[in-house]
This record gives C-alpha cells, sequence and structure tokens, in this order.
C-alpha cells in the first residue's frame, strides 16, 4: 500500500520573497561597485568562501533549467603550473599565430560607437600604466598579466559542452555576472577575461578535458583587489540609459 503524495518543498508555488530597501541598497552597491580589476593581492580565498559564491550564482537562470555552466576552479600549484604552460607559449615568438580563439567573442569588423568604446577604455588603461601608442614590449607584457590571473590567488576557467546552442550562452553570461555581484558582496574582486580563449588547447590539456565535447568559454580571476595599483582605479564608462533604452508607450 503506498503512502501518502508528499510535495517537493522546491516545486511548491510561492510569491517571492520581498527585498527591504536596505538589501535593494546593497545589491545595487556590489553591481556598481563591480569592475575589473588587473592586480590583486595574494590573499587566500577560503575554499568555502568560492563554494558560497558558486552555490549563490547557480541560482542565475538558464533555459528550461539546463545550467550549462561547469567551472574549473584553480589555486596553488594547479593555478601556478597552468600559468606558467600560457606564458611560455605568449612569450614564444615562434608561437606566436599557432593559438586561435575557438569562437570570435568580438566582431570580425569594427565599427562605431563598438570600436570607439574599445579604443576609450584601452587608451585609459594604458595612460595609466604610462603604456604610450606604440610601446610594443610594454603591451605585450600587460596583456600577458592576463594569464597570471593578475596574480589572484584563485584563477576560473568555464567550460560549456559543445552540444549546447547559443542560448545556453546567454545562460552563462548572467551566470558569470552573479559570480561578480556575489564576490562583491563578500568584498572579493574579479576580472572576467576572454584572453584566455586563444589558449583553450593548452587549458583543455593541462585540465584533461575532453576537447572534442567541452568547450573553455571564458576565464576569471577572483581574490582582493590591490588597493595601491594604479590601474585599479580605471572605472569603464557606461553610457546613460536614455542612449539604449527605448520606451513605448
Amino acid at each position: 500500500m503506498s503512502g501518502p503524495v508528499t510535495s517537493n518543498p522546491a516545486s511548491v508555488p510561492r510569491a517571492p520573497d520581498a527585498i527591504p530597501p536596505a538589501s535593494t541598497a546593497a545589491v545595487d552597491a556590489a553591481i556598481t561597485s563591480r569592475r575589473s580589476i588587473r592586480r590583486f593581492l595574494p590573499t587566500e580565498v577560503q575554499r568555502s568562501v568560492i563554494e558560497d559564491i558558486l552555490r549563490v550564482s547557480a541560482r542565475a537562470p538558464s533555459g528550461t533549467n539546463t545550467q550549462p555552466w561547469r567551472v574549473h576552479v584553480l589555486t596553488g600549484a594547479s593555478l601556478q603550473a597552468l600559468v606558467d604552460r600560457i606564458m611560455a607559449a605568449h612569450n614564444d615568438p615562434a608561437q606566436v599565430g599557432l593559438h586561435q580563439e575557438e569562437y570570435d567573442y568580438y566582431p570580425k569588423e569594427w565599427v562605431s560607437p563598438f570600436i570607439d568604446r574599445r579604443r576609450k577604455v584601452g587608451w585609459d588603461l594604458y595612460s595609466l600604466l604610462d603604456i604610450t601608442k606604440g610601446d610594443k614590449a610594454r603591451m605585450h607584457e600587460q596583456n600577458g598579466r592576463n594569464f597570471r590571473f593578475f596574480d589572484a590567488p584563485v584563477g576560473m576557467i568555464f567550460t560549456i559542452d559543445r552540444i549546447m546552442g547559443k542560448g545556453s550562452l546567454l545562460d552563462y553570461g548572467m551566470f558569470l555576472e552573479n559570480i561578480m555581484v556575489a564576490a562583491r558582496a563578500r568584498g572579493l574582486d574579479t576580472c572576467p577575461q576572454a584572453a584566455f580563449n586563444a589558449y583553450h588547447a593548452l587549458i583543455s590539456e593541462h585540465l584533461g578535458l575532453d576537447a572534442e565535447r567541452e568547450m573553455v568559454v571564458v576565464g576569471m580571476a577572483l581574490g582582493h583587489a590591490d588597493p595601491q595599483a594604479i590601474e585599479n582605479s580605471l572605472l569603464s564608462e557606461r553610457v546613460p540609459v536614455s542612449d539604449f533604452a527605448t520606451f513605448w508607450p
């Protein structure tokens, strides 16, 4: 004889919890204070904190709840080994052109206003670092800092099953934003890094991925921002709402 039918608490419909004004301000502060940090302190981030950030971030929406994200968290020796491997390739002139992005993160042909914004934030950063136009050595060095996760004690590589469609990358973006905001709520900072895409083959080998099935999406540095680093004072501009939103009566 079967017992009484019980409902799964997770499936019971309920109204969303009300957000008090103080919490609204805290959420807004976490979002608006997020920026791409390019120099971190060596201060350790506890695994429990990282797990907490990922647990909260996994509440991101995804089409039909597919949850397409997979996260590879590197610290200590595993992080340094990946850094060393990619830096060796990055600094080897013989390997220039051998490592290509697996998918087009940026357009093949730039147009305004996008190219203008790209140039503006790039030269704003270089100005802070006193890197002049044409100084290819300094530019190469600064680009290489990407592959050191900007000295962060935690490096994350995000991958996705190749069977998933383009819509899953939209889901992924919401998950990544959640991580960055949840990190800010805990006094931590991040830097999302598309630069790792060029070295997807090396990353796949290092992580033991099945490259025919799993694709590298992006990398991210996580840690405590160095408050003395001039590059961390960069605050990229945002256009006003009136520039990108149309309100229809």
